[in-house]
């Protein structure tokens, strides 16, 4: 399949899509929500997959999207990884090596940012069940993937949530009240703070918090399980779960929330952030954004 950003493997009854970037903090790229997709596709496709386990390779699930180039304004290389030259996603590219102070496309940055919320709502418009396995930390876009499954296990010790509240970024997938209940979505969202695996249990986001040395063993335990269960008992129970957050109108709720990332890129906080990441890099930048909520 050509696949750059992830792998994918079928053991059993499980289909297994392991997120692959791990230099990177498995960062994702333009092509990971498109290979994400098309792996889903391809779980969905095969009759001898009941269930689809998704995780990540390396120190932790997801670091969120790989903005080092586009915060400090180096695209140099991204286009070849993310679009051939001259594809319909180099308008996209360049739209993250945009001058700050310059004018600004909200359609184009909703094109791509809508492209990259599809392919995290293949995990959760999949037939089958998805069950996401976080170690390590899974923040900002990494979040999509994770609260886009539909059952979460968690190490007790890992991190969660979404730091770019702060500054530069707003949640596209907005499953965070549909997960949590607005009033804990708020008090997240209105601080960028992380929770821990423990606390995610409490807070009814994660179904499992185990030790981390019992992670891999409890969560192929609820794989085993739940691939017990007929294929088309699983795709009943989640099309009839499912209708709750679509009668609550989380697609119309989702357009808000991609629109309103593209405008807090452009936000005069977001030009700060940028072009302090240009001058100073994208990790200092970060630092120095949460450093007065480290207290």
């Amino acid at each position: 399949m050509g696949r750059q950003t992830l792998t994918y493997e079928v053991t059993g009854r499980v289909g297994r899509i392991t997120l692959d970037r791990p230099a990177r903090g498995n960062g994702i790229t333009l092509e990971m929500p498109r290979e994400l997709a098309a792996a889903v596709e391809q779980a969905d496709l095969d009759p001898a997959v009941h269930v689809i386990a998704l995780a990540g390779n390396g120190k932790g699930f997801c670091g969120g999207y790989d903005l080092v180039a586009s915060a400090e304004q180096r695209m140099e290389g991204v286009a070849a990884e993310g679009a051939p030259e001259g594809s319909p996603l180099d308008p996209l590219v360049q739209l993250r090596n945009h001058d700050p102070d310059g004018t600004w496309d909200p359609t184009v940055d909703y094109a791509m940012m809508s492209r990259n919320v599809r392919g995290f709502m293949s995990l959760f418009h999949a037939d089958k069940p998805v069950v996401c396995k976080v170690h390590g930390f899974c923040v900002a876009g990494g979040t999509d993937m994770a609260l886009c499954s539909d059952l979460l296990v968690i190490a007790d010790d890992a991190r969660i949530g979404y730091p770019p509240a702060r500054v530069w970024g707003v949640p596209t997938t907005a499953l965070w009240a549909h997960r949590v209940g607005p009033e804990r979505a708020k008090r997240l969202l209105f601080t960028g703070d992380l929770l821990t695996g423990r606390e995610a249990h409490e807070w009814g986001l994660a179904i499992e918090a185990p030790p981390p040395e019992e992670l891999d063993e409890r969560f192929e335990a609820l794989l085993e399980r739940i691939a017990l269960m007929p294929v088309n008992q699983l795709v009943m129970m989640k099309l009839l779960v499912n209708q709750t957050l679509y009668s609550q109108g989380l697609q119309a709720t989702q357009i808000l929330g991609t629109v309103f990332d593209g405008v807090a890129r452009h936000t005069p906080e977001g030009f700060a952030f940028q072009r302090r990441a240009a001058e100073a890099g994208f990790k200092e930048a970060v630092r120095e954004r949460d450093e007065p909520f480290d207290g």
